[in-house]
């Protein structure tokens, strides 16, 4: 999606892929918009919704600004939360992960510099069908074309640790 004109991106506006009954993505600005300078993806998390497997960035840096609830997150070894107006960076290269650290639904704003990453959501979507297991192979296929790392064995451990619901990627096989 791009914007042809400037002004405000009320919540109407841009595609909204979803996985399955998890998280969603919400494409408010891409590359197009900003001239590749950055994209703006927002992410609905449900009650003790991880976003994602710890993983790393090879190309981007990401801030995440929340805009509702409290949202968890593991940066290295360092364990926060955030809440509305927040800002948390996570730099390249860095490991990381995030989630819903509350018992109603939470929402942040993804500023994705530089652009590109925001088609990555809209490139796995497809990889969550209905009510069969994702298809993490293909994921990571996918994840090494934007230069993105997982670690699909942190799940469980992120679970257990933070007391989180089990995300759709737990159910399909890791790829080895």
């Amino acid at each position: 999606m791009s914007q042809a004109s400037f002004g405000p991106v009320g919540s109407d506006v841009g595609d909204v892929v979803r996985f399955g009954e998890a998280m969603t993505a919400r494409m408010m600005l891409d590359a197009q918009s900003s001239a590749g300078g950055f994209s703006v993806v927002e992410h609905l998390l449900g009650p003790k919704e991880l976003a994602a497997p710890l993983h790393r960035h090879s190309r981007e840096d990401e801030f995440t600004i929340v805009t509702h609830g409290r949202i968890g997150f593991l940066l290295g070894e360092e364990v926060f939360s955030a809440g509305p107006g927040e800002l948390v960076r996570k730099p390249r290269n860095q490991w990381h992960t995030f989630w819903n650290d509350g018992n109603e639904p939470a929402r942040v704003l993804e500023i994705i510099s530089p652009a590109g990453f925001e088609r990555y959501f809209q490139e796995i979507e497809p990889l969550f069908p209905e009510n069969a297991p994702p298809d993490l192979k293909a994921m990571a296929q996918v994840s090494a074309k934007y230069g993105l790392q997982m670690d699909f064995d942190s799940l469980p451990v992120l679970i257990e640790r933070f007391g989180l619901a089990r995300p759709l990627e737990m159910d399909g096989e890791a790829p080895r």
